[in-house]
């Protein structure tokens, strides 16, 4: 089809604007990742938007990073909380989510109406810390583990998909004398991949991204994660043990600022580097809780 004048010129001025912004979202990370390998010195000087690397280009940011041991040790535990937390989160919420789409279950109304309101209202900080203080779990791996069990939307979002599945396959099932465990795990999970994937995905996000939690409830430093580790770095402005040498205090007013960038391109290269190959799960889960039931 022929198109008219004003469909080209809106077409050009669509295309112009979604370049504009692909670049202001995209721009900020070439930025840090530019600012990360620049020259300390000029950086430190340097006013305004950076499109190649100030100065000589070096990795000697993330020398000075990883120079400090308490960011290995933030990795170690990041993968640790990521990992067990994730498996802990994905067999509550399909378990929830399991009980709450069966047919015969009659309170589940009732249920999703509590579940919902924990969405909006909750007991508050204090109640929370006071909760987990008095179960004995101040101060360990497992605050940062079962305090986020379960995610009241995601629990909806696997609720609905569960429930979209047709109740004849398990009706078969039962008529073969299958029990509710057999029926979750042969039937309903080898058709809740895409689901599966989903919550794999936001919780093993959240564990990644979470601070707040490990800032409240650990004392121990051997046990924080990576991104209280980078918090202390990025807004503390802690340095020690990264700069060193006879000009310390001269050295460590150059390198502050490119520390920072460096440790901003560590705590977020992992997901970055994985993201794009799932991000089809992501609309997956969108599309998913959209739906009504």
């Amino acid at each position: 089809m022929k198109k008219s004048k004003g469909e080209k010129i809106f077409n050009i001025f669509n295309v112009m604007f979604m370049i504009f912004l692909i670049f202001i979202t995209i721009y900020p990370l070439i930025y840090v990742i530019l600012s990360s390998v620049s020259d300390p010195k000029m950086l430190l000087r340097h006013e305004g938007l950076i499109f190649k690397p100030l100065g000589k280009a070096s990795l000697q940011g993330y020398k000075m990073v990883f120079r400090n041991p308490n960011v290995l040790t933030g990795y170690v535990n990041t993968i640790f909380y990521v990992t067990i937390g994730t498996v802990i989160n994905l067999i509550l919420t399909t378990l929830g989510a399991f009980v709450l789409s069966r047919r015969n279950f009659y309170i589940k109304k009732i249920m999703m109406i509590m579940i919902v309101i924990t969405m909006f209202f909750n007991g508050g900080l204090i109640p929370f810390f006071m909760v987990v203080r008095n179960l004995g779990l101040y101060n360990s791996r497992v605050a940062l583990i079962i305090v986020a069990g379960i995610n009241s939307f995601n629990l909806i979002i696997m609720r609905t998909f569960l429930q979209s599945i047709p109740y004849s396959l398990e009706e078969a099932a039962m008529i073969e004398g299958a029990n509710d465990y057999f029926i979750l795990i042969r039937v309903i999970l080898p058709l809740s991949k895409p689901v599966l994937a989903v919550m794999v995905l936001y919780y093993g996000v959240h564990h990644w991204n979470s601070w707040f939690h490990a800032y409240i409830f650990i004392r121990d430093r051997a046990l924080y994660p990576l991104q209280l580790i980078l918090r202390e770095i990025l807004i503390e402005s802690q340095t020690d043990g990264m700069i060193d040498g006879a000009t310390e205090m001269l050295e460590e007013s150059y390198f502050k600022e490119l520390i920072k960038y460096c440790t901003i391109i560590i705590s977020t290269l992992p997901i970055l580097s994985i993201y794009p190959f799932l991000q089809k799960y992501f609309v997956k889960g969108v599309m998913i809780g959209s739906l009504k039931g």
